[in-house]
C-alpha cells in the first residue's frame, strides 16, 4: 500500500511522554547567536519533529554543488573536505515539560557537537531554544503545512535480496508537507576520529571513503504526489525524489513497518519501528497568550501590528540540483 493508505489505515493516539502540540513540525532556523555577540544567520539549518523523534539537518552556506553523477567517495578532497562540514541525524526526543534532550543519534557525523539540552519557549512562529550553560541561544521559525500526517519511524535497518544490510538505524519523519529521510551507516567506521580528520588523513583511501558517506540524511518537500529533495547530506539527492511512497504494509507480528520497494534498480526491503503514525494533524503558525496578553493585543494591536507581515512559505536557495546528477 501506498504510505498515504498506510496512514488512513493505521493511524493511532499520541504517545506517552510526547513533547508539546507547539513543538511539532517543521522549523527552520533564522539564527544562533553565541555568548560571544556573534551571531550566524548563513548555515541552513532544519528541524523535523515527530511526537518523539528529532530531524536535525545542518549545511554550510557556499557548500559543494559537484556535477556528473560519480559517488561523493570519489570526488576531489577539497569536495570531500567540505561535504565533511555538514551534519545531519534522527535522535530520540526526550521533554521534561520545559526541557529537551536527546539520545541515540543516528548521525553523519562521529561526535556530539551539541551536547547541551534546549530550553525551549515558544510564541507565534518563533521558537527559542537556550542553551542551560548560557553557550547560545537559537531563534527558530515554524514552517507553514497544510493539515496533514504526523510520521515519525525509526529505520531498523536496510536490507537487500540477499540479506546485506545496506543501511542501519535512521528514520522518516513527516510533518504535514515537509519530510525528512534519514538512512544510517551499516555498520560502525573502522576508523576513530572526526568526519573532518578521516577526510583529511584517508580522503585517498576510497574503501573508507565509501563507508564515511554511506550515510544520507534528506529534507524534502510536498509537490502534489511526492516529496522532493531540497536539502540533503548528499547534494547528489537534491532535486529528487525522498523516498518511493508506495510498498508499505504492517507486519502485525513484530509491530513493524515494511517498505518493500527498489532504490537505483536494487531490491530492498526498510523495517521500522513506529514512534508516531497520526492523520490529520494541523500544526498552527499562532499561540494562545495569556488572558492579559489577550486584551493587551486588542488594545495595542491596531497600531503595533500594521507592519506585521504573517510567515512565509519556506524556501532554499544556494542548493539547487547539480548538473548531472542521475535521474
Amino acid at each position: 500500500m501506498t504510505l498515504a493508505e498506510l496512514v488512513q489505515r493505521r493511524a493511532a493516539g499520541s504517545v506517552a511522554g510526547s513533547v508539546p502540540v507547539w513543538a511539532l513540525g517543521c522549523f527552520r532556523r533564522r539564527s544562533i547567536t553565541f555568548a560571544t555577540g556573534a551571531t550566524d544567520t548563513e548555515t541552513l539549518v532544519l528541524w523535523l519533529q515527530s511526537r518523539g523523534l528529532t530531524f536535525d539537518l545542518r549545511l554550510p552556506a557556499g557548500g559543494p554543488s559537484p556535477s556528473g553523477a560519480a559517488p561523493l567517495a570519489e570526488r576531489s578532497p577539497e569536495v570531500l573536505a567540505a561535504l565533511a562540514k555538514v551534519e545531519g541525524g534522527l535522535a530520540r526526543t526526550h521533554w521534561d515539560g520545559r526541557t529537551m534532550r536527546w539520545s541515540d543519534w543516528t548521525s553523519f557525523q562521529t561526535h556530539d557537537r551539541w551536547p547541551e539540552p534546549g530550553l525551549l519557549a515558544r510564541v507565534g512562529d518563533c521558537l527559542t531554544e537556550h542553551a542551560p550553560s548560557g553557550a547560545y541561544v537559537e531563534d527558530w521559525r515554524l514552517q507553514p503545512s497544510d493539515d496533514g500526517a504526523l510520521v515519525g519511524w525509526r529505520l531498523i535497518d536496510e536490507r537487500d535480496a540477499a540479506g546485506t544490510v545496506r543501511h542501519r538505524g535512521g528514520g522518516l519523519v513527516v510533518c504535514g508537507g515537509h519530510a525528512a529521510l534519514v538512512l544510517g551507516r551499516p555498520a560502525p567506521l573502522p576508523v576513530a576520529g572526526t568526519i573532518a580528520e578521516l577526510v583529511h588523513e584517508h580522503a585517498g583511501d576510497r574503501s573508507l571513503m565509501r563507508a564515511v558517506f554511506a550515510f544520507e540524511a534528506s529534507y524534502g518537500v510536498w509537490t502534489g504526489d511526492s516529496f522532493v529533495v531540497a536539502a540533503s547530506t548528499n547534494p547528489l539527492r537534491v532535486g529528487l525524489p525522498l523516498l518511493d511512497l508506495h510498498g508499505f504494509d504492517h507486519d502485525d507480528v513484530q509491530g513493524l513497518i515494511v517498505q518493500r520497494t527498489r532504490v537505483e534498480g536494487v531490491a530492498v526491503e526498510r523495517r521500522f519501528a513506529v514512534d508516531t503514525l497520526e492523520r490529520d494533524v494541523t500544526f498552527p503558525l499562532g499561540t494562545e497568550p495569556t488572558s492579559e496578553g489577550q486584551l493587551w493585543l486588542r488594545r495595542e494591536g491596531p497600531t503595533l501590528l500594521a507592519q506585521a507581515r504573517p510567515p512565509e512559505p519556506l524556501t532554499i536557495t544556494g542548493f539547487p540540483r547539480p548538473p548531472g546528477a542521475r535521474p
